[in-house]
This record gives C-alpha cells, structure tokens and sequence, in this order.
C-alpha cells in the first residue's frame, strides 16, 4: 500500500502563512487547475475551470487595453510638452529674422522634423527678392498655391491640419532635401480679413512620423498659435 508524499513542513507553513504568493502567481495556479482537470478524470467537465479559462482570457484582454492607454496617455502628454516647447520658443525672437532662423532651427529640432517650410500667398511679384535673404524657411508663392498644394488635385473641404505621406517632397517647399522627405504635416494658416492664406510645412524622413491616421488636436492648437504670431509680424 502506497500513501501520497506529503509537502515539506517548511514549504507548507509558508503557503498557508501566505497564500496570496500562491493565487498571484499565474504558473503555479495554471499548474494547478491542470492538476486538479487530470484528478477528475477525462469524463467530466469542470464548468468552474472554463469559467476561470475565460475569466482569465477576459483579464488578459483588460491588462492590454489598459497598457495601451497608459501608453497613449503618456505619447499624449509628450507631445503635448513638445508642442508647449515650440511655441516658448517662437515667442522669444523680436525681429522676424530671428523668428525664422527659430523656425527653421530649435523649433524644427523640438518637433523633431527635417525640414521647415512657411510659405506665404502674395500678389507681389517681387516680394521674393525681398524676402530671399531672410533664411531658407520662407517662400512666396502665387495667390491658389496653398489650397492647390492641400488638395493635390482631390475635390472637397480644405483642412486646416493635413498630415500625410508622401513619395519624395516637392523641390519648392524642401530644396535638396525632396527625394528624403516621406511624411509632412501641412498647416493651413489664416492670417485674418483681406489677407491671402499661408502654409506652414513640416517634413520628416520618416514614413510614420505623420499620417491620416493620427489624431491633429495638438496640432491645430499649435497652428492657432502659430497664425497669431504671425499676425504680430505681418501687421
């Protein structure tokens, strides 16, 4: 006659003394069940073990959802941080030299993009050879530049936020930089009453930095900000 071994003093007293390290611990308690399944024989069904089986699945689901809005709301407050260190920035400059040379510098370098672009509607031919010294950033372009380069020949209402990707950026907006840019965030900019519209262009090499898919909340914000400024110095 044989007797089942018996479980160690030392290791008894401890599991009784704190069962709450037994039921934590997702193996042990795997093992157990599956123990407790081979006990009863293949013939009868344990409805209390499928209940655990879903349970467990259902609470797997939850521990996933629940990272990933812990990691969406920390990726959201980033971003909200880096666009609040922008625009401190772009508040600094007091001439608007200054403020494009931000622009195209630390403000890109905080956005973490690889090129800049303002471009700003005019009916002035000349306006270019005034405004060529003042950095690489700034371009002038034709009154229906703006919302022709927003729609690329797609009909429909023009966003004030389009972010997309792209295959090779236009030479106009990034110069050599072109055949590098994957992805850009194009923000339509309202200059007020009587004024022609302006775009603001930022491009990334990266094809995921930005596209359709992603939310434009901070975004918008940040060109809300962006057009008053601007205002400040067309003014």
């Amino acid at each position: 006659m044989s007797s089942s071994p018996k479980i160690e003093d030392a290791l008894r007293e401890a599991i009784i003394s704190r069962p709450d390290v037994i039921l934590d611990d997702t193996d042990v308690m795997n093992a157990l069940i599956a123990a407790n399944e081979r006990s009863m024989g293949a013939n009868i069904v344990d409805l209390r073990g499928i209940a655990m089986d879903r349970m467990e699945s259902r609470l797997d689901r939850l521990e996933d959802t629940h990272r990933s809005v812990i990691a969406a709301a920390y990726e959201n407050l980033a971003g909200t941080n880096q666009i609040h260190r922008a625009i401190l920035r772009m508040l600094d400059p007091v001439a608007f030299e200054d403020f494009l040379k931000e622009l195209s510098g630390e403000v890109a370098e905080i956005l973490r993009v690889d090129a800049v672009k303002l471009v700003l509607e005019s009916t002035q031919g000349d306006m270019d050879l005034v405004l060529g010294s003042l950095d690489g950033v700034l371009a002038v372009a034709d009154p229906g530049f703006v919302e022709g380069y927003l729609a690329q020949g797609r009909h429909g209402a023009t966003r004030q936020v389009t972010l997309r990707q792209i295959q090779g950026g236009s030479e106009f907006l990034y110069g050599d930089k072109a055949d590098w840019i994957k992805s850009e965030a194009c923000l339509m900019l309202d200059f007020g009453p009587g004024r022609l519209p302006g775009l603001l262009v930022l491009g990334a090499e990266d094809p995921h930095m930005f596209g359709p898919q992603q939310g434009t909340d901070l975004l918008t914000f940040f060109t809300g900000v962006f057009e008053r400024i601007m205002r400040r110095w067309l003014s």
